[in-house]
């Protein structure tokens, strides 16, 4: 373990290849304990302490602008005003492909860690504000839209995307906005062809509104495709 300033670090320290600096802790009873998230960004493990936190992973794993991950890489420590030590570990470090990062941490409710937690917040905010940075607590996602990226991201694998030609297929298919199906029908065997929609899907090749269930009819289209039951940000 080796302590930096914080500024210095932040220069030097490619924090996306470290692995974490304390494991998560396993709580009995709990249905989800800690385990490994594969990157389709990077096509590397991300420890991952929660299934809030997987969640989280999973949203920032897709995002374009994210280029690498790691889960807790880092501890930042400080001095109180009144002298006291205080440290933190946030659970999420995220790259993004302008050099800057975000420390994030993926509370179950806005009240999870109580004071301790706020006030580690206000810290980590103003060092990381300090260098450019961002600093967040992620709020948990709607249950409609956390279930169709799971469903996405089980198809992230590269692997998913088929024979070659297919994933162009694919594309041709839905170079407008037409159902799912209908789509998949219309570049081969649906057996065949959906897992490569669902990997387009993933991947933001295609797009679709991800705040309603998916299903059979739903309307899948390019990625700048603004007509309706499509949106080209969502999720």
């Amino acid at each position: 373990m080796v302590q930096q300033r914080w500024a210095d670090a932040a220069l030097a320290v490619a924090f996306e290849d470290l692995a974490p600096v304390s494991a998560f802790p396993v709580i009995p009873g709990r249905r989800w304990g800690p385990g490994l998230w594969w990157s389709a960004t990077t096509g590397r493990h991300v420890a991952a302490g929660s299934n809030a936190m997987r969640t989280q992973l999973m949203m920032l794993d897709r995002d374009p602008d994210v280029t690498a991950l790691a889960g807790r890489p880092v501890r930042l420590l400080w001095h109180t005003p009144r002298g006291q030590d205080r440290s933190w570990v946030p659970q999420i470090f995220a790259r993004y492909a302008d050099g800057t990062a975000l420390l994030a941490d993926c509370p179950s409710h806005p009240d999870a860690g109580g004071e301790r937690a706020m006030k580690a917040a206000e810290a980590v905010t103003e060092a990381c504000a300090q260098i450019g940075w961002t600093y967040r607590r992620l709020p948990p996602l709607d249950d409609v839209l956390a279930a169709n990226l799971k469903w996405l991201a089980g198809y992230r694998h590269p692997r998913n995307a088929g024979r070659p030609g297919l994933t162009a297929a694919v594309l041709e298919a839905f170079a407008r906005p037409r159902p799912l199906l209908e789509g998949a029908e219309a570049a081969g065997d649906p057996i065949e062809v959906l897992p490569a929609v669902f990997n387009a899907l993933w991947h933001r090749q295609l797009t679709t509104i991800l705040e309603t269930p998916l299903h059979e009819r739903i309307l899948v289209g390019p990625p700048d495709c603004s007509g309706p039951g499509t949106t080209g940000g969502a999720g």
